[in-house]
């Protein structure tokens, strides 16, 4: 595979120079942590359904990757190869990874609830040469729907198959004992693992809008995000670190498995997300940090207060993607007795700003933190000029943890001659450089040349007693242009109508032209596999309802 990868040579003496891109791969970090302290428990994994624990050290994490490379290496697999993997957090994971590290295969993590439309597109648009899945999970046969994808995958060699008892099996193909680590294994390592501007991740974006794009990473890009994040929360090796959300996901990729790594830290992961199962890890384990999107926030602090588990030595729980409401804030701090914080970042770059623990709890209920070291960011008007404090406009943002171009779609990276990268957010940022994402720019709502701060209200609705998920989004109006339109679940036993609604939002003193004027209720709302809400999905329906009704 050929990597267009032409945003890493514009800024790469700048990000030297400043000692931002140090140089180092994940397995200098691991070669490190061998040296130090081999016996020290390095992961814990959890399987959810069946209660199920692997314990393994930095050493055994070591040789088996090994043994996995040396797997890999059987099956024809080398430098610059993608090798696609859908398994679920686990100790396979981890050890793929490093054993893909460790030939200079790329990596490219896809989400386990993909389906033949998504895996088809990316294994085939990723040139992947094996695929890597779990045999069963949730129920759902991951090897059939692989082996039926092949026709379409011209690309595709081998299936690998974790829990699978046949030839493709994981422990046949990557652990069988006759596999030679020997030393011409190690040189062949040498040559083929490449430098940190290498790319080593093709991860591909959530697909809100049309064609998910392949994010190309290298150790680099992905390394110095981490090096500045944990500095800013205080992290280091006498921490534990807890990762729920997906590793196929960046949050979960970098943040639970990469700064681990880094850091020398345990790693603890779950499989699947069971609240009841979190809070007795984190007190099992002494876990000191976590970062997930809030609804684990919330049902963690529900379990935590429901079972009286200890959590006293949980530290941090970052949120990021969306805003946290400010009493759930409140409770889960009192409840947990931890810190929240709120952060911003995309698959393009990792977390790009965070919220830091000395910071008052104001900071993350009002913000998403200001930019992390190594990183700059620009509010700009239409016409491309800097905004005043306070003013909202598109965001921009540049430096060491920038992607280095999407994968043959170098037309679509976003990118100006000076660095500044095109995030499709809207924000306001204040004097103090503290940002507030106020929605997607294809997310602005413009109601007779009004524009409704749709973030705004939607955390206003998130403070009603009856509302569990929202989503506001425009639908096309022929005198205004555009009305505003609230698809509302409820929660469960919960009842709401648009009357109400709209009542509720008085009390909070919400500015009539910024009110709904619509009321959809739902089971459920449309979201990728990241669990972000699919808002172009319900915007389609209300045009295609317009549509219908002027036909």
């Amino acid at each position: 595979m050929e990597f267009d990868a032409v945003l890493i040579e514009p800024r790469r003496a700048a990000m030297e120079a400043a000692g931002l891109w140090q140089g180092k791969t994940l397995l200098d970090y691991l070669e490190a942590n061998l040296a130090a302290r081999p016996d020290a428990r390095a992961l814990t994994a959890i399987t959810v359904a069946d209660g199920g624990r692997r314990d393994l050290t930095w050493a055994e994490i070591d040789a088996l990757s090994w043994r996995a490379a040396a797997g890999l290496h059987r099956l024809g697999l080398g430098k610059d190869d993608v090798l696609a993997c859908q398994l679920p957090n686990s100790w396979e994971f981890v050890v793929l990874h490093l054993a893909c590290c460790k030939l200079g295969v790329v990596f490219n993590p896809v989400m386990p609830i993909f389906r033949e439309r998504e895996l088809r597109f990316m294994l085939r648009h990723g040139e992947a040469k094996v695929f890597a899945v779990r045999k069963l999970l949730r129920g759902f046969d991951h090897e059939v729907m692989a082996e039926g994808m092949r026709p379409d995958l011209p690309d595709l060699q081998h299936v690998i198959v974790g829990g699978g008892k046949g030839a493709n099996g994981f422990e046949a193909l990557l652990l069988d004992p006759a596999l030679e680590v020997d030393e011409a294994l190690r040189s062949l390592s040498r040559r083929a693992r490449g430098d940190a501007n290498t790319v080593c991740q093709l991860i591909y974006t959530s697909g809100t809008t049309g064609e998910p794009k392949g994010v190309m990473h290298t150790a680099n890009t992905m390394l110095s995000n981490l090096v500045a994040y944990a500095e800013r929360l205080g992290l280091g090796g006498a921490d534990t670190i807890l990762m729920a959300s997906p590793m196929a996901h960046q949050t979960g990729f970098m943040y639970g498995l990469l700064m681990p790594v880094m850091l020398g830290a345990p790693m603890v992961v779950m499989d699947g997300w069971d609240r009841d199962v979190a809070a007795s890890l984190i007190a099992e384990e002494q876990v000191t940090f976590t970062m997930a999107s809030t609804p684990f926030l919330m049902d963690l602090s529900n379990a935590v207060e429901a079972q009286g588990t200890d959590s006293s030595s949980l530290r941090i729980f970052l949120c990021a993607g969306t805003a946290i409401p400010g009493p759930l804030v409140e409770r889960a701090q009192s409840v947990l007795g931890a810190k929240v914080l709120s952060a911003w970042g995309m698959t393009e770059n990792g977390a790009v700003t965070a919220v830091a623990p000395t910071d008052p709890d104001a900071r993350s209920i009002q913000t998403d933190g200001s930019a992390l070291p190594g990183m700059e960011l620009q509010v700009r008007d239409a016409g491309g000029r800097p905004v005043a404090p306070g003013e909202e406009g598109k965001l921009y943002v540049r430096g060491c943890s920038n992607f280095v171009g999407y994968l043959k779609r170098p037309e679509w990276n976003a990118t100006d001659a000076d660095g500044w990268f095109d995030t499709g957010d809207i924000a306001r940022m204040d004097a103090a450089g503290y940002i507030r994402i106020c929605g997607r720019a294809k997310d602005v709502i413009i109601r007779g040349a009004e524009n409704i701060p749709v973030v705004e209200v939607e955390a206003l609705l998130y403070k009603h007693p009856a509302v569990h998920q929202v989503a506001i989004v425009a639908y096309p109006d022929a005198r205004l242009g555009e009305r505003a339109c609230a698809f509302v679940v409820p929660k469960p036993g919960q009842s709401l109508d648009f009357a109400g609604v709209i009542a509720f939002l008085e009390t909070q003193q919400l500015a009539k032209q910024y009110m709904p004027e619509r009321l959809e209720l739902r089971e459920a709302l449309p979201a990728t596999a990241a669990g972000k809400i699919q808002k172009f999905a319900l915007r389609d329906a209300l045009r295609a309802e317009y549509e219908a009704s002027r036909a």
